[in-house]
């Protein structure tokens, strides 16, 4: 019985691939998620075509101005290598490690483009040829204030990591190698000295901050100047008012009277700066009194006086700091009950002020993260 031979069997077609072209960045992704993906990049492409490079940076710019950092991050990776303004930005609006990221970018960005600048103008000198001075371009003092930025944040946000100090004390000494006299960056220096108990390091480097800039402060208060070149001399109002904290506690009380006077006739409704100088009048008065006691001597007529005026002072800076905590709706307890402390050891609030401080009508309630960011760089027992 010979069997019939069997019939080849047809092999089935193959599938076809559907995406035969698919890039290797849509492999594994949901149908949703590819959509959304070509979107992202139709919408980079569109602009890149639409805008130039400058207008991107624009774009970026004002997109993070509105808070809508996921548009601001689309135009941020059409020019990721040029504009390092808007890396400092994004490395000032958020935290930890993720803020560090944003200032390193920006810092490779801008040490770029002075590399670059360099070569152009050793070109221009070659060839005798003007350079632009129109072109707002980065300087090295740019480059030493993100350093600090950096290393702030090694003092704050990331101080309990592991070998935190030496990372902030090596930030520092770069931002000074770029801008060795710059006042924030010394100011800065002073307060990591601090951290670590080298006090009298970090005295050293207080004073010579502070000298840079104080001079510049009091001539322009003096004349009323609203010279660009002077008032660019001057730190940011935050950084002054640190300053004055690492005054006190390097009890250089006549210095923080001086840029505690500058700080209120700039700026009269900052609660902190009213309770530091009701502060360092009662220091001195501590002080005063201290040193009479170990002399052993008799308190002579000019030191009442002296006492007296330095009371009234401290009671009546005192006063206003209460009285504006409240009008600004302060939640610093902390500050507050020092502030109730000492105007009891003083006798009470001063009676028979004129009125209480002046608000604009604009003026926003204080916070507890508003306090807690003004304090980060010189925190001081109460």
């Amino acid at each position: 019985m010979g069997g019939q031979a069997k019939g080849k069997k047809k092999s089935k077609p193959k599938r076809k691939d559907i995406h035969p072209n698919m890039d290797a960045t849509f492999v594994g992704l949901s149908p949703q998620e590819r959509m959304k993906l070509r979107a992202h990049e139709k919408a980079k492409k569109k602009s890149a075509e639409k805008y130039s490079v400058l207008q991107l940076l624009e774009k970026t710019e004002e997109c993070m101005d509105s808070f809508d950092f996921e548009m601001a991050r689309l135009f941020l990776e059409l020019s990721p290598d040029v504009g390092h303004s808007k890396y400092m930005y994004l490395g000032q609006i958020h935290t930890g490690q993720e803020s560090v990221d944003f200032y390193t970018k920006g810092i490779q960005v801008l040490l770029s483009v002075l590399d670059k600048q360099a070569q152009t103008k050793q070109a221009q000198a070659a060839a005798a040829a003007p350079a632009d001075e129109e072109a707002e371009l980065p300087t090295a003092k740019d480059v030493c204030v993100a350093y600090c930025s950096m290393a702030e944040i090694y003092l704050t946000d990331l101080c309990m990591e592991e070998g935190a100090g030496d990372k902030c004390k090596e930030l520092i000494e770069r931002a000074l190698q770029y801008h060795h006299e710059n006042p924030e960056a010394l100011q800065l220096m002073a307060s990591y000295l601090f951290s670590t108990e080298r006090n009298q390091e970090g005295k050293e480097y207080l004073l010579k901050s502070v000298g840079l800039w104080l001079p510049a402060q009091k001539q322009s208060a003096a004349s009323s100047s609203t010279d660009e070149d002077m008032q660019n001399d001057i730190p940011p109002y935050e950084s002054r008012v640190t300053t004055a904290k690492l005054l006190l506690e390097s009890e250089e009380f006549e210095l923080a009277v001086d840029v505690l006077e500058g700080l209120l006739d700039e700026d009269d409704e900052v609660v902190q700066v009213w309770y530091l100088s009701g502060w360092v009048c009662y220091l001195q008065l501590e002080k005063a009194k201290e040193q009479q006691e170990r002399e052993g001597r008799e308190v002579t007529e000019e030191e009442t006086q002296e006492w007296k005026a330095l009371e009234e002072a401290a009671r009546s800076y005192l006063t206003n700091a209460k009285k504006l905590y409240n009008k600004l709706r302060c939640d610093d307890q902390p500050m507050l009950e020092h502030v109730e402390q000492l105007l009891g050891d003083l006798g009470g609030e001063l009676e028979g002020e004129e009125e209480d401080p002046i608000l604009d009508e604009d003026y926003e309630p204080c916070s507890d993260e508003e306090e807690e960011d003004d304090t980060a760089e010189a925190p001081m027992e109460h």
